[in-house]
């Protein structure tokens, strides 16, 4: 895990990590001014124009990680002043342009949105094009390329536009907090909130029963360490006991089994941003949701069922995570999520090195359970 895909993500931690040890040491109100600082020293920028935008950037990263826009219900926000090296994006005539005679791009054009130079190139006026394509696929030599933002090219149900000044803008309407756009945002100008401080603060109170509930890709996250180790860190952070949510994929797989039979046609409620997808892409479709709980939530329904005034906090890889803890349905047995990505964060800001644990055990879930969220692993266990 400490081996980051991009420096942006990397960038993410750090500030995940100073945020984490203000607020374990209670002193996060009073230092965070300090913090951009402290990750960006000097005067020499080594990722903007100059480190006050740098550190003006970073202010705002530090919101997030302290839980972002109260007024805004999304998970995944958008920080404007990160989001301003971007391409309008759309059509473009490429240099591939040869000007040929017979000017496909012209014809098939219905907006008339195609003019030539005295050169002959094509070029297209932005005000007229409703970007339908039509040219990019008569074009004899793909001279036309639809230069999209990577943000608008990651997310597969078109919630994010662009604002009058050019930043991203995310409607709440359409977005099912998978998280796209997150890991593909170049800048890291569109994040997710994280809930770390709620996490530390129900750590920190010793009247507190507080349960870890981990994805089964956890096994694979901190490849630094064994799994073992990383379960010791984990009850090292102040962790009562941690619990696969396998385990509750087990449970919902039996469940699940049933409904299937009755019902004959069916599809998951395992994944959140899948159940948003149906709901808001094919709601004709929505009738055969399964009426089960995630197994996350059920096997976090099982805890406070049998250990009154538990918490529960759910470690996983997944944005949409963060979004299904606060529905109705959720929030009663569900009190935080937090990432993978910022459970390292945690583990350095105490100074826990897990390469020196001694291994725990984690073997709650069977391997159908375990197999749940691969390729087939769901209909597997359910057969």
């Amino acid at each position: 895990m400490r081996k980051f895909d991009t420096k942006v993500q990397h960038l993410k931690y750090k500030v995940l990590r100073e945020v984490a040890r203000e607020e374990w040491n209670g002193t996060l109100r009073e230092h965070m001014l300090d913090i951009p600082k402290k990750i960006v020293p000097g005067n020499e920028p080594t990722m903007r124009c100059c480190v006050y935008k740098e550190r003006a950037i970073l202010g705002e990263r530090i919101k997030i990680a302290m839980g972002g826009d109260k007024e805004n219900p999304n998970v995944i926000e958008v920080i404007e002043i990160a989001c301003d090296e971007c391409p309008m994006g759309g059509y473009d005539v490429t240099e591939a342009c040869r000007g040929c005679l017979a000017h496909r791009c012209e014809d098939v054009c219905r907006r008339g949105a195609i003019t030539f130079d005295s050169q002959q190139k094509a070029h297209i006026d932005k005000t007229k094009c409703v970007e339908c394509g039509q040219c990019a696929k008569v074009c004899p030599y793909s001279a036309i390329l639809n230069f999209k933002r990577p943000c608008m090219s990651a997310c597969k149900v078109n919630a994010i536009s662009m604002t009058e000044t050019k930043a991203a803008c995310i409607d709440n309407e359409k977005c099912i907090s998978c998280g796209a756009c997150v890991y593909q945002c170049p800048f890291g100008a569109i994040t997710d909130k994280s809930f770390i401080i709620d996490a530390i603060n129900m750590l920190k109170n010793k009247e507190n029963k507080v349960y870890a509930v981990v994805a089964p890709s956890i096994s694979s996250q901190f490849r630094y360490a064994k799994i073992g180790q990383v379960i010791s860190g984990i009850k090292a952070l102040g962790f009562h006991t941690v619990v696969e949510a396998a385990l509750g994929a087990d449970m919902v797989a039996y469940t699940e089994a049933r409904e299937l039979a009755e019902k004959g046609f069916l599809t998951s409620s395992c994944c959140p941003a899948f159940v948003s997808y149906i709901k808001g892409q094919f709601p004709d479709l929505a009738e055969h949701i399964s009426h089960n709980l995630s197994p996350a939530a059920t096997i976090a329904k099982y805890i406070k069922e049998h250990d009154e005034g538990a918490k529960v906090i759910f470690i996983g890889p997944c944005t949409a995570k963060k979004m299904e803890f606060q529905k109705e349905e959720v929030r009663p047995y569900i009190d935080c999520v937090i990432t993978f990505e910022e459970l390292q964060a945690l583990f350095d800001s105490r100074d826990i090195d897990i390469t020196t644990l001694e291994e725990d055990v984690l073997d709650n879930a069977s391997y159908f359970g375990r197999i749940f969220a691969r390729s087939g692993g769901l209909s597997d266990a359910v057969a």
